[in-house]
């Protein structure tokens, strides 16, 4: 790995430590929330990106984490690091029962397995709304987010203390990618991508490659819905529904698939996007898409793939 791509990453990581000691309050809540998001879409950029899998049901992923979480620091009893982990857990085995079946599909037919089952799960949140409290959500309590870690009382209430938690998850997850396709494991995903029945042919298991891609990237998403219901301390079904699994997607597109920091920049821009033109207009759906398009014509492979393309090829 050259030291400008760990100079690089390392600058971004410095920029958003240092971030906290000038933004306003509402900037710090809108960029945590914005780290935590982004380490979905990192998660989405190793399946979608690296592998060219395109899958419809992340949100079931995020969902599990979520759930996971909250129900289990609200009605288990668990601490919070015990139910972060709890949901760490449950996302990795999801995600490896729900890759095993819906790999044996490809193409289009992957795409609508990954849909149907992000849907069933989506049903299932609203059916067990005795437990999961459907559209109202469960809203975690202060005194259930302190906990005792190393001799010291840990408050996630605390605005700055989340913020740094956020950006830690974040660093970790942009660290874990980078080692991921800088590996022999990266380099045979994006093989795969161009050409599945070429790499088949060199004795590569690709199928195996393609559930590691799959369970590396649910684990991700599970990571991300985990650290969100416990840090915003809120848990609810529209973060299940298919809205959830359209925007990582959204977000690897704009900042560049199968680039590191893409999917960062992209939910970034995104957040921005939207909080700018609801500020000056009610559609503001409208605005954000017309930007859309013509960031898509201009930067056809997102912003990061694009300049990668024309100017830094050692873009990573």
């Amino acid at each position: 790995m050259t030291a400008r791509v760990l100079l690089l990453h390392g600058a971004v990581i410095v920029a958003l430590f240092l971030l906290q000691f000038v933004a306003s309050d509402y900037a710090v809540l809108t960029a945590t929330r914005i780290m935590v998001l982004a380490v979905y879409a990192l998660g989405y950029n190793i399946l979608f990106g690296y592998a060219g899998l395109l899958s419809l049901g992340h949100a079931m992923f995020f969902a599990t984490g979520l759930y996971a979480a909250a129900l289990g620091v609200t009605r288990l009893g668990m601490a919070v690091p015990e139910a972060f982990l709890f949901a760490a857990v449950c996302g990795v085995i999801v995600s490896t029962v729900i890759g095993l079946i819906a790999l044996r599909a490809s193409g289009v037919a992957f795409m609508i397995v990954t849909l149907m089952f992000s849907q069933a799960a989506f049903l299932t949140v609203l059916y067990f709304g005795d437990i999961t409290r459907g559209d109202e959500g469960i809203v975690i309590k202060d005194d259930q987010r302190v906990f005792s870690l190393f001799g010291h009382v840990v408050n996630l209430a605390d605005p700055v203390l989340r913020y740094n938690i956020a950006l830690v998850f974040l660093a970790l997850a942009i660290a874990a990618c980078l080692a991921v396709v800088r590996s022999k494991i990266g380099h045979v995903l994006v093989a795969i991508r161009e050409n599945e029945n070429r790499t088949a042919m060199l004795g590569y298991d690709v199928k195996r490659y393609k559930l590691i891609a799959f369970v590396l990237s649910g684990s991700f998403a599970a990571f991300s819905g985990a650290a969100y219901a416990l840090l915003f301390a809120y848990a609810g079904s529209t973060l299940a529904s298919i809205q959830y699994s359209i925007h990582p997607l959204l977000w690897t597109l704009l900042g560049g698939a199968a680039t590191v920091l893409g999917p960062v920049l992209g939910t970034a821009l995104m957040f921005l996007l939207v909080d700018f033109a609801s500020g000056f207009t009610s559609a503001s759906l409208l605005f954000v898409g017309v930007v859309l398009i013509l960031l898509v014509l201009f930067f056809p492979k997102g912003i990061l793939g694009t300049l990668r393309q024309r100017l830094w090829r050692w873009l990573p």
